[in-house]
């Protein structure tokens, strides 16, 4: 790794106590250009100093780095092979044991657009099937601002435009340009911070002690080498109950030192059941 890069990445670790060195090169690389550009420091070392110097880009840079861009319902064949397929053997497995609970964890969650459309769905189910069952769903992030914009709830049409009308009109409230989530849905989420690369824990603290039916984590384990991403697999492992479902994005696969813990259960999704 570039040693200015290197000392740019200590900096923010010793500054704030993020841990980037497992993301990879390019994407470093890239967002610190980026930053570069809005500073219009010259080159590295003019950058690295203007950083060390102004604790307000420390922030932005941080931001850069853990950008994150979702929607709702993204990949919607997803969302229906859950409503289709996983959903009903959850649910019924659970009241088949006389289990009342059913514990979700979105990890990576952006702005809330993830968890909600979790949320909604399995209400959904509900509902149809006149059914009950204590739904909780943790969702977590590293950055702070997105996961501010999620407890909010307020969405502009980006956001929601994959979302059906019949949807849209019963669990969003439209306000001018902007749609936000119904307190209903709202208070099925559970939003806190959390780091996937943190030593101390095997899952989010407001979880108490993880146990999930189900783990979403898309488009999380593409920024990092395969180094972190096994230390990430460990943990979701871990947090997952027997037979529980993971989750991954398009471009993402199990890495192969856990590939045997996981079985893939379609050949055209990343959905992954736990051996």
């Amino acid at each position: 790794m570039n040693c200015k890069i290197k000392k740019i990445l200590d900096y923010l670790q010793s500054q704030k106590g993020f841990d980037f060195s497992g993301y990879r090169r390019s994407t470093l690389e890239r967002r610190i250009n980026k930053r570069m550009l809005a500073t219009e420091t010259g080159n590295i070392n003019e950058y690295c100093k203007y950083l060390m110097n102004n604790q307000a880009e420390v922030d932005k840079l941080i931001d850069a780095l853990t950008i994150n861009v979702s929607q709702f319902f993204r990949n919607p064949l997803v969302f229906e092979y859950i409503s289709e397929k996983l959903m009903p053997r959850m649910i019924f497995g659970k009241l088949k044991k006389k289990e009342k609970y059913l514990r979700i964890w979105s990890a990576g969650c952006a702005a809330g657009e993830e968890p909600y459309s979790l949320a909604i769905i399995f209400n959904e189910f509900l509902e149809k099937e006149n059914l009950e069952l204590n739904l909780r769903i943790f969702a977590t992030d590293i950055d702070k601002q997105s996961l501010k914009s999620a407890k909010e709830g307020v969405y502009n049409f980006e956001s929601i435009k994959e979302v059906k009308y019949g949807l849209l009109s019963k669990y969003f409230i439209q306000e001018n340009s902007s749609f936000k989530i119904v307190s209903k849905i709202k208070n099925m989420v559970n939003f806190s911070f959390y780091d996937l690369l943190e030593k101390n824990s095997h899952a989010p603290p407001e979880s108490i002690f993880g146990n999930f039916d189900l783990i979403f984590c898309r488009n999380v384990l593409i920024y990092f080498n395969l180094e972190y991403q096994d230390k990430i697999f460990k943990k979701l492992h871990y947090s997952l109950t027997p037979s529980g479902y993971l989750i991954l994005g398009e471009a993402e696969m199990v890495s192969k030192r856990y590939k045997r813990y996981f079985s893939g259960l379609s050949e055209y999704l990343k959905i992954f059941q736990k051996l």
